[in-house]
């Protein structure tokens, strides 16, 4: 819980905007939704860097098609490994593929603070940063130390996963960041062969959660084969397909965050509270 307000120094001078990308609970797609977030705010036109705060399950090597290791300056800098224009950075990058990651609270806030302070990011109109789902350390962190513009929760619609969505969203109000909406992930599923729509995960329940909790709602992307192929193959869906329906989707939600973006930028900082 927020004890004080203190103001925090700017770690990341040349970056605009820092987007937090969360979700409640595992397996609702988030790092598929921060991957094609980042890549279609890039596709707009903007320089984006993509940073995976995952540090016990990280998945942007695998989605990006990246097995190599980031170069490191004389002055112990990291260098972001670019791919499809982002500027990256992964614990995966700096790991065994096989190798679990092992580690105490204490650690996993040195890595987070390593990958915000000692990469050279440069300047940037949104980094995007892919937490690990729920509400641990490397969330905790992120509000002590980085000045985040807002957090988009990723939930699917069924009960379940709206439960852990609420929580997170609630987490993001207790430390004063502004939540820029919902994206409800694997929304439905249309046949292939017969074009009909089915609602595997039920419906509706990221938009019900939006609106119970007065936020907004970004929109619905569907459970579609192409979005996992193109995951699994190192190339998303934003850039292997631009023109694909789910592509456009993720277009239009990357449209939308721009100007609340820019309203909050344009605002006088909110001092970041200081969690025990």
């Amino acid at each position: 819980m927020p004890q004080k307000s203190s103001t925090q120094p700017n770690i990341l001078e040349g970056v605009k905007n820092i987007v937090a990308v969360a979700s409640g609970k595992g397996g609702v797609g988030k790092s598929t939704v921060a991957t094609n977030l980042a890549l279609a705010l890039s596709g707009s036109g903007a320089s984006v860097g993509l940073m995976d705060a995952d540090i016990y399950g990280p998945s942007i090597p695998l989605m990006l098609g990246i097995s190599k290791t980031p170069n490191v300056t004389p002055e112990r800098k990291l260098v972001p490994i670019e791919r499809f224009g982002l500027k990256l950075v992964s614990i995966g990058f700096l790991t065994d593929d096989d190798s679990p990651v092992i580690w105490r609270g204490p650690m996993v806030h040195g890595i987070v603070q390593q990958f915000l302070s000692d990469v050279l990011w440069g300047e940037l109109d949104y980094l995007i940063i892919d937490l690990p789902p729920g509400t641990g350390d490397a969330q905790l962190t992120l509000t002590q130390i980085a000045p985040l513009s807002g957090a988009v929760i990723v939930t699917t619609p069924q009960d379940v996963a709206l439960i852990d969505a609420r929580k997170g969203l609630r987490m993001f109000e207790q430390v004063n960041v502004p939540v820029l909406g919902i994206i409800e992930n694997m929304s439905y599923f249309i046949c292939p062969h017969c074009g009909n729509q089915t609602d595997i995960f039920s419906t509706g329940g990221g938009e019900r959660c939006a609106a119970e909790i007065k936020v907004p709602f970004l929109g619905r992307i569907p459970l579609d084969g192409t979005v996992r192929e193109c995951g699994d193959g190192g190339t998303p869906i934003v850039a292997a397909h631009p023109d694909h329906a789910v592509a456009k989707t993720y277009a239009r939600i990357a449209q939308a965050l721009v100007e609340p973006l820019e309203a909050i930028r344009r605002a006088k900082p909110i001092d970041l509270p200081l969690i025990s």
